[in-house]
C-alpha cells in the first residue's frame, strides 16, 4: 500500500505541478472597482417580434462611490444607442461619449462628488441574436435575451420572450454596470401584447391597457439587487396563486401544465418557512414567483423575487408519480435559498461565487433531511460527493480563486458539489446551534450588500468563539494542501 500510494503521489505531484503553472499563468480577477455605485435603474421596453429587438428607453440614477468623477462607464452589449444625456429637472442635456460595442464610455459635461447622485437617460434598440457570445456549462449561452418562436413557425409551440443574466448578460438587454457588487433598487415597464402575461422582479404596481392591442405592466423593485438578478417573461402563462405569511407565491406555466401547478410548486410554501425559521431570517423579498420557460439555457436561475425554470420541470401526476426528491424538487429547493445566499447577500465576484451557489447546493442536503429524514439527506450528499471525486480535473482547484482565465470557469463542480460538502462539514465540526447561529449573523450583517468567504469566516468566528481561519485556509483557499504528503512520500 505504502508503494502504491507513493507512486499515485509521483503521478498527483505531476498533475498538481502542471496545474499550478497553468494556474499560474491565468489572469487575476480582482473585485470590480467602483467609481460609480447604481442607485435606481428604471426601465420602459417594447419588443419588434420579427426582428427580435427590445426597443428600450432607460433612467438610471448612480453616484460616484469614493472620489469625484466626471465620466462614467456603462456594459452595454451590441446595441444601437440613440440618445444619451443627462436629466436635468425636465430637462435633457446631450451627452458625449464613444461606444464599441461592448462599453459606453460616457463624459457627464461636470464632475460629481461622492455620495452626489445624477440621472442619465437612454434611448437605445438591443439586438441579442446579433451578439457573439459564449455561455459556460452551467449556462449554455450569453445573449442575455431570448425570442422562443417569435413568429409562431413551429407549430404547438409558444411564443415567449424571457431573460438570463447571469453571469453578466443583463448588460445585452440594458445599458448598466454588469458586476455583482453593484445593487440597484428597479422599475420595469414592459409593454406587450394584451394576450400575453408578463413577470418581473418585485411587485406589478400597474396595467395599463394600449389603443393598439398592447399592454404596459410596470414592475417596482424597491429593494436593492444585482443587475443579473434583473429578469422578464412575457407569455402566454397561467398563474396559480398561493401564498406564504400572506406573501404572494405564485406559479406561472403554461396552459396545458396549470392544472398540475400545486403539484409540481405546491412544497414551496412549505420550503419557504422552512428555510426561513432554520436561518432565523424571514423571507426578505415582497413575493415569490416560479415560471417555466422553453428553450431555457440552464436548469434554473434565482433571479430576485421570480425564479426561472427550464421546460423540465412541466410533468404531469403520472410523470411524477415514482419521484422522491427528485430532480425537479431539489432545484426548487436550491434557487429558492439563493434567495438569501446569492439576492439577499450577493457574491463580492465571481471569485466569491462559493457564498451563493455552495449554500444552494448545501440547501438541497438540508431540505432532504428535513423532509425525508437524515438517510435520503446522505444519499443525496453521496451523489454530489461522488460527482466531484470523479472529476479528476477539479481536485487541485481552490474553493475561492481570483485567477481563471474566464469567469464561467468558476460555475463547476468545485463551486456547487465540494463547495455543498466543506459546508457540511463545517456544521459537523462547530454543531447545528453555532453553524446556522453563523449563518444568521453573516445574512444579518451583509443584509442587501455583498459577502465572500472572509465575511463568512468572521461570522463563525463570532457565532463559535473560536478562530477558523485554519478551516478556511485548508478548504476555501488551499486545494494543494495534501502537497506536504507528496513530499513526505517523494522524499
Amino acid at each position: 500500500m505504502k508503494n502504491l500510494f507513493c507512486k499515485s503521489a509521483r503521478v498527483g505531484l505531476a498533475l498538481m505541478l502542471t496545474s499550478i503553472g497553468v494556474w499560474a499563468q491565468a489572469p487575476y480577477h480582482a473585485s470590480s472597482t467602483k467609481i460609480n455605485a447604481l442607485v435606481h435603474t428604471k426601465l420602459d421596453v417594447k419588443f419588434d417580434y420579427s426582428k427580435r429587438h427590445l426597443i428600450g428607453k432607460e433612467w438610471v440614477t448612480l453616484k460616484p462611490y469614493a472620489y469625484p468623477t466626471d465620466s462614467l462607464t456603462l456594459d452595454a452589449q451590441g446595441m444601437d444607442i440613440r440618445t444619451i444625456a443627462l436629466v436635468n429637472g425636465k430637462n435633457l442635456q446631450t451627452l458625449k461619449y464613444t461606444y464599441d460595442e461592448e462599453q459606453l464610455k460616457i463624459q457627464l459635461g461636470k464632475k460629481f462628488l461622492p455620495g452626489e447622485a445624477y440621472t442619465i437617460f437612454i434611448d437605445y434598440t438591443a439586438k441579442p441574436d446579433e451578439l457573439k457570445v459564449k455561455g459556460s456549462a452551467a449556462i449554455t449561452d450569453a445573449k442575455g435575451l431570448y425570442f422562443i418562436n417569435p413568429d409562431s413557425a413551429v407549430k404547438g409551440k409558444p411564443v415567449q420572450i424571457w431573460t438570463q443574466g447571469e453571469t453578466e448578460a443583463s448588460s445585452a438587454w440594458f445599458p448598466t454596470i454588469d458586476k455583482p457588487n453593484q445593487k440597484t433598487t428597479a422599475e420595469i415597464s414592459i409593454t406587450a401584447p394584451t394576450k400575453y402575461v408578463t413577470l418581473s422582479n418585485g411587485k406589478l404596481v400597474s396595467q395599463l391597457k394600449n389603443a393598439n392591442g398592447t399592454r404596459t405592466d410596470t414592475w417596482k423593485m424597491d429593494l436593492p439587487h444585482s443587475p443579473y438578478l434583473f429578469m422578464m417573461a412575457v407569455g402566454d402563462f397561467k398563474i396559480y396563486r398561493d401564498k406564504w405569511n400572506n406573501k404572494e407565491v405564485n406559479y406561472y406555466l403554461e396552459p396545458a401544465y396549470a392544472p398540475y401547478a400545486k403539484q409540481i410548486f405546491g412544497l414551496t410554501p412549505e420550503m419557504i418557512d422552512f428555510y426561513s425559521k432554520t436561518l432565523g431570517v424571514d423571507y426578505p423579498w415582497n413575493k415569490y414567483s416560479q415560471i417555466v420557460v422553453r428553450d431555457y439555457v440552464s436548469g434554473a436561475m434565482e433571479n430576485t423575487t421570480a425564479t426561472l425554470h427550464g421546460a423540465y420541470v412541466q410533468r404531469t401526476p403520472r410523470e411524477m408519480l415514482d419521484e422522491n426528491f427528485g430532480q425537479a424538487e431539489s432545484t426548487i429547493a436550491h434557487e429558492l435559498f439563493h434567495q438569501w445566499f446569492g439576492d439577499y447577500v450577493t457574491a463580492e465576484s465571481w471569485s466569491n461565487l462559493t457564498v451563493n451557489e455552495s449554500f444552494a447546493n448545501y440547501s438541497e442536503y438540508l431540505w432532504a433531511e428535513h423532509k425525508y429524514g437524515k438517510d435520503a439527506a446522505d444519499a443525496h450528499n453521496y451523489e454530489d460527493m461522488s460527482q466531484y471525486l470523479g472529476s479528476k480535473k477539479e481536485a487541485l482547484k481552490n474553493l475561492v480563486r481570483f485567477h481563471y482565465a474566464d469567469k464561467e470557469e468558476v460555475f463547476d463542480a468545485v463551486s456547487y458539489q465540494k463547495g455543498g460538502r466543506i459546508l457540511n462539514m463545517m456544521r459537523n465540526y462547530l454543531g447545528d446551534k453555532v453553524f446556522f447561529k453563523g449563518l444568521n449573523i453573516y445574512l444579518k450583517q451583509n443584509a442587501f450588500k455583498n459577502g465572500e468567504a472572509h465575511q463568512l469566516r468572521l461570522a463563525m468566528e463570532e457565532a463559535s468563539g473560536q478562530d477558523m481561519n485554519w478551516f478556511f485556509n485548508q478548504w476555501y483557499f488551499n486545494a494543494r494542501s495534501s502537497e506536504n504528503k507528496y513530499r513526505l512520500c517523494m522524499g
